[in-house]
């Protein structure tokens, strides 16, 4: 049955709780019991897991575990019961000799909180050895000349057992001559001595045979028996003598073998044989034999194996000088072994942190170390630290123990992994140091938004490109790791021209590559703003955004737009009036055009395509000003057709014709005299409607006549309000101000403050149009244009053929709503 003891420590002072089978736990977290040697395996010794705080089933879920070091494992833990239990059979004698306390002391770790106990076991001596003589026989030889009460020193026995069990008291076999006496030395060993009682006569007994018993103070008693055989010789009365009882010597560990200690010396004063003195190790138990020679001749001792201070410090050696005839006497040579700086220090790795995530703070625990040193005073002496500059400090903890720790938060992003490297050293001259190294990963949090390469981007496409086409590609990086670095990206929703954005583009969610969903039109839609997010998959995800402009690149996709003349509605043909007095470089017409392209693809020249007679009229190359090349003659056809070609300057470039008829003519009569007679009227009322027409033209001109003071103040405001209209209005506010005059669906042109007239004489109605003054180099804008309506003027008009007055009148009226509306313009 298992006894044990737990010791309660602090200030010096020890208090013994309990006896057997009781604990206590120590104020300087040390816990102790005893235990007997011998028990079988797995025998109890405490309940560790009660004194420990804790239930039985704590112990392997909070990494309870023993740490020992460099011995074999003695105990164990019982991870059902909670207690401690021997994991072999414990020798006592074996473990701790002839020590008066066995004491085998070990660490307990809990590894959760890195907290370390200090468990100490006393091995109880049990008496199960008996004491031993280490030979059976012993031989004697007495001279018969040796006076009673002589001493002779007897083999002594050796029990290893200590306390009552070991060595009480030796008997001898009843006999006539000899009796026992036992010598003690302050030691307490004992030392037995045949004592000769009367005289010898070895004529009567040549031999005596005594019996020697030494026996234990133990229970049962155990005993063990020397046979001592006596010789009577003659006449050597004398033992050897040593010089001194006792001999030191002081020896460094690393000495080589075979190195010389000491020499021991005895003398005989007897002569001849009986003064022959031989030396010899006296028989004892463990390695002296092995590790020392005492040479039988000389007495020098020598070593036979190299001495190691952290096996043993110190060796008596027991020695005994024998003369020929076999007295003896004893002396002890003690040998003092001294520390040399010959072991590096050890480093154990007790509890270790493979991996810490970066968002750990300052003292986070990595590792629990233990060092230690088997060398002694100064050279025992360890300091460890780490090197390099690492964000990494060792605390102390009890005894050798350290805990490595963290001095700030890490970076996985700056470091991914530490190979930390621990140096111990110790006090020696020289100092020896051991390097341990521990790799240390860090674990990647989610703490960098991924980031673009660059503020913003730019891209181009060309109109008309293909749907699904590829735009543009964007790069986001994120420093993290796995999921964390894994982005994804996305459009932020907008509308584009009331459609949304996703109708126009998308992006690959993987690849960042823009795609276009839909053909783009640059005379629509000239540039898009995109929002890009990236996106990691961390949790929770962080994200950036970055501003993408795309540009649409214009292509040559349009013609050339003419904007004047246009083309009439009726299904009529314009007319520009030239007169026959014109000079060369004379401004018939302009001819504008617009392209709804932009660039080079918008640049337009003009030139003369065609012409009735291709020496009378030249056309601006850049300007598209319809002129006269040479003055008019006589001969001149009155009627002249242009063909002008407008072309762009795209590749490949588009072009569009118009084709321009010009009237020669001083006058209005001339012009409508040479006109009808281009064009001879069939029907008998359509000539007179054409006088009529006539009639009211002149009527209209004497009226007009009067009030051109007046027209021509309201003219100069309205040029200067055109002037600020043309310099804010687009580039077609160079056509030049023309009027219409048709017949049969013919127009012209009249270069002067004329009025215009409208008629036609296939048709029922009129029109009537006051134009604003032509200026050769002046050109009203597309819009001006666009309202200038001409006005209807009514069957009724013309029914009046017979009321002159009345026809002026409303002819007036009509001249006056035009004017209005020329001033609004």
């Amino acid at each position: 049955m298992t006894n044990y003891q737990r010791f309660r420590k602090c200030g010096g002072l020890a208090l013994l709780c309990v006896l057997l089978g009781t604990l206590c736990k120590t104020g300087c977290g040390q816990i102790r019991y005893s235990v007997s040697e011998e028990l079988d395996k797995g025998s109890f010794v405490g309940n560790i897991a009660k004194d420990l705080g804790l239930e039985p089933q704590e112990l392997a879920e909070r990494g309870v575990r023993i740490v020992s070091r460099g011995r074999t494992q003695l105990f164990a833990l019982n991870p059902r019961s909670g207690s401690l239990v021997t994991a072999d059979r414990i020798d006592r004698e074996e473990l701790c000799a002839q020590s008066p306390q066995c004491l085998v002391s070990f660490n307990i770790l809990v590894e959760d909180k890195l907290n370390i106990f200090e468990v100490e076991i006393e091995i109880k001596d049990l008496n199960d050895n008996a004491p031993d003589f280490l030979t059976e026989e012993l031989e004697i030889k007495i001279s018969e000349l040796t006076v009673p009460g002589t001493r002779f020193p007897l083999k002594t026995a050796f029990d290893p057992d200590v306390g009552t069990n070991s060595l009480l008291n030796y008997q001898l076999s009843p006999n006539d001559y000899f009796s026992l006496a036992v010598k003690s030395v302050t030691d307490g060993a004992k030392y037995p001595e045949l004592v000769l009682q009367r005289s010898l006569d070895r004529e009567e007994k040549k031999v005596h045979q005594l019996v020697l018993t030494a026996s234990d103070g133990g229970d049962p008693v155990h005993s063990g028996n020397l046979g001592i055989q006596v010789t009577v010789l003659d006449a050597n009365d004398n033992p050897p003598v040593f010089t001194q009882p006792e001999y030191r010597v002081s020896v460094q560990e690393n000495l080589p073998v075979g190195t010389w200690l000491l020499t021991v010396n005895a003398t005989d004063p007897d002569e001849g044989f009986n003064a022959q003195v031989s030396y010899v190790l006296d028989k004892m138990p463990g390695k002296i034999a092995q590790i020392f020679n005492l040479n039988s001749v000389t007495g020098d001792l020598t070593i036979l194996k190299n001495l190691d201070y952290e096996d043993a410090t110190f060796y008596e050696i027991k020695i005994e000088a024998q003369d020929g005839p076999g007295l003896l006497s004893r002396a002890k040579i003690l040998v003092t072994v001294l520390d040399v700086n010959d072991n590096a220090p050890e480093v154990t790795i007790t509890s270790l942190t493979e991996s810490v995530p970066e968002e750990s703070t300052a003292g986070r625990e990595i590792a629990l170390i233990n060092v230690h040193d088997r060398d002694s005073g100064q050279n025992g002496q360890v300091t460890v630290f780490v090197l390099g500059n690492m964000p990494f400090n060792l605390e102390k903890s009890i005894n050798q123990y350290y805990r490595l720790v963290t001095t700030r938060s890490l970076d996985r992003e700056q470091e991914s992994e530490y190979n930390i490297t621990l140096r111990a050293t110790d006090g020696g001259s020289p100092p020896l140091s051991t390097d341990t190294h521990i790799t240390l990963h860090v674990a990647d949090i989610n703490d960098n938004p991924p980031a673009f390469t660059h503020d913003s981007y730019s891209a181009y496409i060309a109109e008309n490109n293909p749907r699904g086409a590829s735009i543009f590609s964007v790069t986001a990086q994120d420093p993290d790791s796995i999921e964390n670095a894994h982005i994804t990206y996305a459009l932020t929703e907008d509308t584009i021209q009331g459609a949304p954005l996703s109708t126009y583009v998308s992006i690959n969610s993987d690849t960042g590559i823009l795609y276009a969903l839909h053909s783009f039109d640059f005379e629509q839609i000239r540039d898009l703003q995109v929002l890009v997010t990236a996106s990691d998959s961390g949790n929770p995800p962080l994200s950036s955004n970055v501003s993408l402009s795309l540009f649409v690149l214009d292509q040559n996709d349009n013609t050339p737009e003419i904007l004047y003349p246009a083309l009439p509605t009726d299904g009529s043909t314009g007319v520009e009036l030239a007169p026959r007095s014109a000079e060369p470089g004379y401004l018939v017409t302009k001819v504008v055009a617009v392209d709804r392209d932009s660039g080079q693809n918008a640049w337009l020249s003009y030139r003369l395509l065609k012409a009735s007679d291709p020496g009378l009229f030249a056309v601006g190359l850049h300007t598209g000003e319809v002129r006269t090349a040479r003055a008019l003659l006589d001969r001149d056809a009155l009627k002249q057709s242009l063909v002008v070609a407008v072309q762009d300057h795209g590749q490949p470039p588009l072009s569009a014709t118009v084709t321009l008829t010009v009237a020669v003519a001083d006058s209005i009569p001339d012009i409508l005299t040479d006109l009808g007679s281009l064009k001879p009227s069939v029907d008998p009322d359509d000539s007179s409607l054409t006088l009529y027409l006539v009639v009211v033209v002149a009527a209209v001109s004497c009226v007009f006549l009067a009030f051109v003071i007046v027209l021509l103040a309201l003219r100069l405001r309205h040029w200067h309000t055109s002037r600020l209209f043309q310099a804010s209005g687009s580039g077609l506010a160079g056509v030049p101000a023309s009027q219409f005059v048709g017949v049969d669906g013919v127009r012209a042109f009249l270069q002067t403050y004329s009025h215009e007239v409208s008629l036609t004489a296939d048709s029922r109605g009129s029109h009537v149009i006051f134009p604003q003054p032509n200026y050769a180099d002046t050109l009203i804008s597309q819009e001006s244009c666009e309202k200038s309506e001409p006005l209807l003027i009514s069957q009724d008009l013309l029914v009046m053929k017979g009321d002159p007055n009345e026809l002026q009148l409303r002819a007036l009226e009509l001249h006056s709503l035009s004017f209005e509306t020329d001033y609004k313009m």
